[in-house]
């Protein structure tokens, strides 16, 4: 058995015959540029290279698709000059079957119903085979259209075939094209006769899409009837914890929390539930807690008959709400005629505490981290270490303080942990997380987001990778897939990333659509970038960076207006806000084009290039070795941009302390670039280097001689001995 996938060239005879050498150096450039870079990629085998086409064979059928569609997608990017009728244009056909090996060559049906499918697709097109679709259904970066059974030339039985849509909005769906029925004429002529009777019917029949070909569900938020209406957030917990356990299923759809908690005390129907989040199915509840006592009820509604398909009540003590949450899980499962893999059983089985405390401290936090306000993260950070101290081997509580922790370094968060501490947390949250639950996805899914920051790249996308294969419906994966794949430069596979996200979510929080719309910015999905970070900040007007890259996403759609009062936004509430700083934010980015566009597109916004909008005479600046002799070995003393006294220690081998009365910090600089660069886990630069120049001032001012510019501060000195 192999995933065969073969490509061939639109119209190679009539290319060849109107200019046979330009024709065959443009198909070598597809060939080295694209093709052959993006097999290896996904790891596939090229059995042949003929003179139109090609014939590759995959361990994977998802990597034969994913393939596929970087190619396609590469061939019609702009600048590949598609609307040239001399242009290449590829079909390609892709089967999963089985495949007899003679020597380096692949023969057989399984190769035969690839090279047939090929002839089918469209230009720049896909088309796959029942079996293929079987195993990348939803797990790759496009949709599909049912072309229904298809006779193959020369293949025995019928074959089901799906052709590929690479509309981001299409990942994930399939819909059913309607066939054309060919008609003798007499009954053509009758059957015409019933066209406006019918037609309605046929348009819905002809244009709805396909019935999901697998269960999709949203979990209500249970009620809270307990005596005490500060015992919300206990219910609030079962039913995240509900989510979150049939969240781990791989056959099943499950809309996230954020989603369905806006249901939250409102007067709603399960059917508008549904029809609004696009499921099939709704489970409701309520819990009622007393003492040490606890009751559950709970039902699973079909969304489009409105049946009841299961209901029951559990009373029971409070230390066996897990018990109870098993049960709950279990009985949705079997009533969705689901049945779990061996590794999810396992998984489903695993109690996330005993320690009925632990777990309420942990519910605690995570009710305070959905806010985003600094106080309440703070308050959530507490909680987790309290949990954690109750029970040390509860994985879920180490996962979320680790989530938290990113959250705050990322956003250098100071006033809540100061930057490297919550760096250094949220390394060994993560990892203590893995320690004791190496299946669990959210702890990969942090560390994805910690290394792309932290521009470890090849670990980010790991862990990235191995939180989606674990979650297969965790948002947090798929942002964190996305967040890594768009830093690496895969916009494409990215943006897929981020819209199977807004499908399983889509009510994201503000955080992950401020992930999203730098996703979209990068990708060049600007009208898309700008209406969710509108969203964003519409939720949390508070979040500095929405700001911040509104005003980029504004100047690149040309809303110069909007560009600047976004700039103004960020100017007036950022500490740090100049080109030099974001340049500084953004070396993740491991394209520079990338890093340069965002740079271009703040210049283009207002901000200015330097912090406190400092401006040097480049007549008066100092060249590298000039800084060299000027500062190694020396003291540094004046004042920085506030007034505030500051004085810099520089040993003769780089070594250095800087102290002012607001910051103590210690590191190590050195010269690049005719700059001087600072290398410490300062509160702002995240341990990157922090470079920039020195000029010397004319004239010179009582107390310094020159002024030292970087991205986080200006400061004025003079040389000490």
């Amino acid at each position: 058995m192999a995933a065969i996938l073969v490509a061939d060239v639109v119209g190679y005879s009539r290319l060849m015959g109107e200019d046979e050498t330009g024709t065959l150096e443009r198909l070598k450039v597809c060939r080295t540029d694209i093709i052959e870079p993006a097999v290896a990629r996904f790891h596939g085998r090229i059995i042949k290279l003929m003179g139109d086409g090609a014939l590759i064979e995959f361990g994977s059928v998802v990597d034969a698709v994913e393939c596929a569609a970087v190619i396609q997608r590469a061939m019609a990017a702009p600048g590949a000059d598609t609307a040239d009728t001399r242009s290449i244009q590829l079909r390609i056909g892709i089967n999963l079957g089985d495949i007899i090996v003679e020597g380096e060559d692949i023969y057989g049906d399984g190769v035969n119903i690839a090279a047939r499918l090929e002839a089918m697709a469209e230009p720049g097109g896909i088309c796959i085979s029942g079996t293929a679709f079987d195993h990348a259904a939803n797990k790759v970066s496009v949709g599909f259209v049912s072309l229904g059974e298809q006779r193959l030339k020369n293949i025995a039985d019928p074959v089901r075939t799906y052709q590929a849509v690479f509309d981001p909005k299409s990942v994930g769906r399939t819909v059913t094209r309607a066939r054309k029925v060919h008609l003798p004429p007499v009954v053509a002529g009758l059957a015409g006769l019933l066209l406006v009777a019918a037609i309605a019917s046929a348009a819905f029949f002809f244009f709805t899409p396909a019935k999901p070909q697998r269960p999709s569900l949203a979990v209500l938020p249970f009620a809270n009837l307990s005596a005490d209406t500060a015992d919300a957030y206990f219910a609030d917990g079962v039913t995240e914890d509900v989510i979150t356990e049939l969240a781990k299923l791989s056959a099943v759809d499950v809309i996230a929390h954020n989603s369905v908690f806006k249901y939250k005390d409102q007067a709603t129907t399960s059917k508008d539930v549904a029809r609004e989040l696009g499921v099939g199915f709704v489970v409701e509840g309520s819990v009622r807690r007393s003492g040490d006592q606890i009751r559950i009820n709970a039902q699973l509604i079909e969304a489009a008959t409105g049946g009841l398909l299961w209901a029951d009540k559990y009373d029971r003590k409070a230390a066996d709400v897990f018990a109870v949450q098993d049960e709950v899980v279990g009985a949705i499962i079997a009533a969705l005629g689901v049945k779990p893999t061996v590794a999810e059983a396992e998984v489903l089985a695993r109690l996330p505490t005993s320690n009925l405390e632990a777990y309420d401290y942990y519910l605690r936090g995570e009710q305070a981290a959905r806010s985003g306000f600094r106080p309440q993260i703070r308050k959530a950070l507490e909680y987790f270490v309290k949990a954690e101290t109750l029970d040390p081997n509860f994985a879920d509580a180490f996962a979320a303080d680790a989530r938290t922790s990113v959250f705050v370094w990322r956003n250098t968060y100071d006033d809540v942990l100061l930057t490297p501490v919550a760096k250094k947390r949220a390394y060994e949250m993560a990892s203590r997380a893995l320690s004791l639950n190496p299946r669990a996805s959210k702890p990969y899914a942090a560390l994805a987001m910690l290394q792309a920051v932290d521009g470890q790249f090849e670990q980010a996308l790991a862990s990235a990778k191995r939180s989606v294969a674990l979650g297969p419906n965790s948002v947090d994966a798929q942002i964190a897939l996305g967040f890594v794949l768009s830093a690496g430069g895969q916009h494409a596979e990215a943006e897929a990333a981020i819209v199977k996200a807004q499908r399983l979510d889509p009510d994201l929080t503000a955080a992950d659509r401020l992930v999203a719309g730098q996703v979209f910015l990068l990708g060049g999905t600007t009208a898309e970038a700008i209406k969710t970070l509108e969203q964003a900040r519409a939720d949390a007007p508070g979040l500095d960076d929405i700001q911040l890259l509104l005003a980029a996403a504004y100047a690149d759609a040309g809303r110069m207006d909007d560009a600047r009062k976004a700039a103004d936004a960020f100017l007036g509430s950022a500490r740090f806000a100049s080109i030099a700083y974001q340049k500084l934010n953004f070396m993740n980015l491991r394209v520079d084009a990338d890093r340069e566009k965002l740079l271009r597109l703040f210049s283009k916004a207002g901000f200015p290039d330097w912090p406190y909008d400092f401006r040097g005479d480049e007549r008066n600046r100092l060249s590298g070795p000039e800084i060299s002799r000027l500062v190694l070995g020396h003291i540094l003393q004046g004042r920085v941009h506030s007034g505030s006294p500051a004085i810099m220690q520089i040993g003769s081998d780089g070594n250095m302390a800087f102290r002012s009365s607001t910051l103590m910090a210690t590191g190590r600089v050195f010269v690049a670039d005719g700059m001087l660069c600072q290398m410490t886990e300062s509160l702002v630069a995240l341990g990157r280097a922090d470079c920039g120049p020195i000029y010397r001032l004319n004239p010179k001012t009582d107390d310094a001689e020159y002024v030292y510019v970087n991205a986080t501060n200006v400061f004025n000195f003079s040389v000490q001995d």
